[in-house]
């Protein structure tokens, strides 16, 4: 495995300036006339006259308003934040920088190094970093003398988010929707969908998933895929590189299709009646997993065939990340529960929940929260949801989304720590192995007292299981797309021999099934930080993700420019050849030294 990863400490030093990095990257002042679409705001013009100059910080400032640099006071806060904050802190330990300013996707700290952002407040900044169409929307209220808390009561500005945001909905929804409005972060609104469904149904039981992230509360924890709560069914999350059948594809999102109908239909499967299955259209802080279309079809006509309610937490994917307005678009099924937030609040915390309107049969009260009417939030909301949906800038995150995507899959076939690169839009992951380690022993099935070598079972669990037989096609619901025709997979007793005594021989010699051997190497997190450190150095900020921690994650602003795309793939390079240096091994096995 990969080793050595150094402190993160002082890993902001160095980080390349816009003005003076190296060539190929292009100045954020600088970018070229007719690079940048409609409604992707230039850097120059991305903040006001009236806005510039009103970062408060502890540096001082030049008579224009630009931060004066000061290291010493950078440290200074650094200092006082690891003494005084709690040790659950989280970016602030792999990000050691004091942002002083921020416009569109560039960072400026107090030591004045200035950065590409590439996490954008975990997807929050849909826009970036104070936008215009942001910032003036919350000076107008400001300016208003409207009231800036008023808990769950009718406002204008209020009116106007509920309008705008159904506006964008899948229509199927929207004309029988109701929306409630949550505390102010999207795992509040998990909260939320869970009592609705669970009060809607009168069921306990929940259907999740692996890898799953929903929140840090307790019932958003619970449908969270680390988590072990007696009500909840986990189920297998279909994906290529590590595919829980290990085979991916088609294939193996139909053998997880299949696994789901057989544990609702088997009356002895212990699972408790649901309430409601949960699932993110693209696990993002599980390691970027884009669930395929077929098989979120096949889960929604699953789910509707028996009566349990869908909730998609478009948390993270929602408002024109993955290249439509909400991911969902892309398989063409209809949730019965939206989970919102991030985005929709325009960089402020607003979260809500949007459900079919038959679902709301909970009382006055079963959920509140003292923060549920944030007006600056709903107003930079709205701003930002019509924003997104007049410049068309989901079709532009599917567009320049691609190019990235190819872009990252040259980086792998230059970087063999590369195992796998993936996304949707502009929610990206390159997944970091370790190339010298060697591929995992197969794990295989005891089908009676004998073993079977098949790549098919490498991450599969220990018990042996077969799928059943294709149930009969349930009726595809109003709210779903047509049916998809899903390939055809021989009996399960061609695929998984029976136990059989007399066959004991002839299972050691034979493979269960016919299929490829797509173990992929061990995952590398060590590596995946030094890069992450490493981009850092460079004036690049991403996130880490995956089971793991060994995805490097890119989450740009929808507006984003060409030549920006083009800065963030060079540093990433860079970055990924300079960690590989320093974790490189020699013959023997040893961590080789690091060479600047």
């Amino acid at each position: 495995m990969y080793e050595g990863c150094a402190d993160v400490e002082g890993a902001g030093e160095g980080a390349v300036r816009e003005e003076g990095g190296r060539e190929g990257v292009v100045r954020e002042e600088g970018a070229r006339e007719g690079a940048v679409p409609d409604g992707v705001a230039r850097e120059e013009s991305a903040q006001d006259s009236g806005a510039q100059g009103k970062a408060v910080h502890q540096t001082g400032t030049h008579q224009s308003g630009t931060p004066t640099p000061d290291r010493g006071a950078h440290e200074g806060i650094l200092r006082r934040q690891s003494a005084r904050e709690s040790a659950a802190r989280t970016y602030a330990r792999a990000l050691p920088i004091v942002p002083v300013r921020a416009r569109g996707m560039t960072i400026e700290g107090a030591d004045g190094q200035r950065y590409l952002d590439c996490l954008s407040g975990a997807g929050t900044l849909a826009l970036g970093h104070n936008h215009p169409v942001v910032l003036e929307a919350i000076r107008n209220v400001l300016d208003s003398g409207a009231p800036l808390h008023v808990l769950d009561l009718a406002t204008p500005v209020k009116d106007a988010f509920t309008t705008e945001l159904f506006r964008t909905l899948p229509p199927a929804l929207a004309d029988h929707a109701r929306i409630q409005f949550c505390g102010p972060a999207g795992t509040d609104a998990v909260e939320a969908a869970l009592k609705l469904t669970r009060t809607a149904t009168g069921r306990e039981g929940l259907l999740a998933f692996t890898g799953a992230y929903h929140g840090m509360t307790a019932g958003a924890l619970e449908a969270s895929g680390g988590a072990r709560d007696v009500r909840v069914a986990r189920l297998p999350y279909p994906q290529d590189y590590r595919c829980p059948f290990g085979i991916g594809g088609p294939n193996g999102a139909e053998l997880a299709a299949r696994w789901t109908e057989n544990l609702l239909d088997d009356t002895k499967s212990g699972v408790p009646a649901p309430a409601a299955m949960i699932l993110e259209p693209v696990q993002g802080e599980g390691g970027v997993l884009p669930a395929p279309d077929a098989w979120l079809r096949r889960m929604r006509d699953i789910t509707a065939a028996r009566g349990i309610p869908l909730i998609a937490d478009e948390v993270q994917t929602g408002v024109g990340r993955t290249g439509a307005f909400w991911a969902v678009e892309h398989s063409g099924i209809v949730p019965d529960v939206l989970v919102l937030s991030k985005a929709i609040g325009g960089s402020l915390p607003l979260a809500v929940v949007v459900y079919r309107d038959d679902l709301d049969v909970w009382p006055p009260g079963a959920h509140a929260g003292t923060f549920r009417g944030n007006q600056l939030a709903m107003a930079a909301g709205a701003a930002t949801l019509a924003h997104v949906r007049e410049n068309r800038l989901a079709e532009r995150a599917a567009t320049l989304g691609a190019r990235m995507l190819g872009g990252l899959r040259s980086l792998a076939a230059d970087h063999a720590c590369v195992g796998d690169v993936r996304g949707l839009g502009l929610m990206l992951g390159v997944e970091l192995v370790d190339p010298e380690s060697p591929q995992p022993a197969s794990r295989t099935p005891h089908l009676g007292h004998a073993t079977a070598p098949s790549a098919s079972t490498s991450q599969t669990p220990s018990t042996s299981y077969a799928p059943p037989a294709p149930a009969q096609p349930a009726p595809a619901p109003p709210t779903t797309a047509p049916a998809v025709t899903t390939p055809t997979a021989p009996p399960a007793s061609a695929q998984y021999p029976h136990q059989h005594p007399h066959r004991h021989n002839h299972l050691q010699h034979h493979r269960p099934h016919d299929l490829p051997d797509t173990r992929p190497h061990p995952p590398a997190p060590e590596l995946a930080a030094a890069v992450q450190r490493e981009c850092l150095r460079r004036g690049l900020i991403v996130e880490l993700g995956g089971r793991h921690s060994s995805v490097v994650r890119l989450l740009p602003p929808l507006t984003i420019t060409d030549e920006q795309a083009t800065a963030v793939l060079d540093r990433l390079a860079d970055a990924l050849t300079a960690a590989e240096r320093s974790h490189r091994r020699t013959p023997d096995g040893r961590l080789a030294p690091d060479h600047p």
